[in-house]
């Protein structure tokens, strides 16, 4: 892990000058010998500065939003923090969001963790004051309907206005969704405006969850 400022200000600069972002993240890879892992924190934490800067134009922080409607990408949000609980690596992205780079999204399980993600996201929406929240799992994933059912009886617990249903593309969904939605998904983020990192929020709230910073991380808003 030590070599990886200096491989990430290789890719930034590879990016930033239209190198296609595969052959980039291969090229710095193998002159670094990085491990997957490695090549997982680049892919997902560094990206074209002017990329990075028109996401985080779009970054808002949930007490920005006192009151509005907020669309939840369910199992992009619940994962994050799971690794997070869990100690698997997280990256401070440049465009400013906190991701996982567990992979863990297609062989998700509802766990022992799970629950205590759902009592973390419920206690901060219910400090936020937010508005009337839709959570949109995704469908394909075991036990998503369970999981949406569980997500609205947990939730409903901390007094929120909550909907929570799996649906078979939440990405189609969020992008049409009359309000701020919550998600680390890069196609989420370029479809919609304002968006927040409600699962980076609570990580930085945790200081014993470690999070990798490759030296490009602004503050939200900036």
């Amino acid at each position: 892990m030590v070599l990886l400022p200096a491989a990430a200000a290789d890719f930034r600069f590879l990016l930033a000058r239209g190198y296609p972002r595969q052959a980039a993240l291969g090229l710095v890879g193998n002159r670094y010998q990085l491990d997957h892992t490695a090549r997982q924190l680049l892919h997902r934490g560094v990206f074209a500065p002017a990329v990075a800067a028109a996401r985080r134009a779009k970054l808002r922080r949930l007490a920005d939003l006192p009151g509005q409607p907020l669309g939840v990408d369910g199992h992009n949000v619940l994962i994050t923090l799971e690794c997070a609980v869990r100690g698997l690596p997280l990256v401070a992205a440049d465009d400013g969001w906190i991701r996982d780079v567990g992979q863990v999204s297609r062989a998700f399980q509802v766990s022992d963790a799970t629950d205590r993600v759902l009592l973390l996201l419920a206690d901060y929406l219910a400090g936020g004051q937010v508005g009337p929240v839709q959570v949109f799992y995704d469908a394909p994933l075991s036990l998503s309907g369970e999981l949406a059912r569980r997500t609205q009886e947990v939730w409903a617990t901390r007094g929120l206005n909550v909907s929570a249903r799996a649906v078979p593309v939440p990405e189609r969904e969020l992008a049409g969704f009359p309000g701020a939605v919550a998600s680390s998904d890069t196609a989420v983020i370029e479809a919609h405006a304002p968006v927040v990192d409600l699962a980076g929020e609570i990580i930085r709230q945790h200081r014993d969850w470690t999070v990798l910073s490759l030296g490009e991380e602004q503050p939200v808003g900036d």
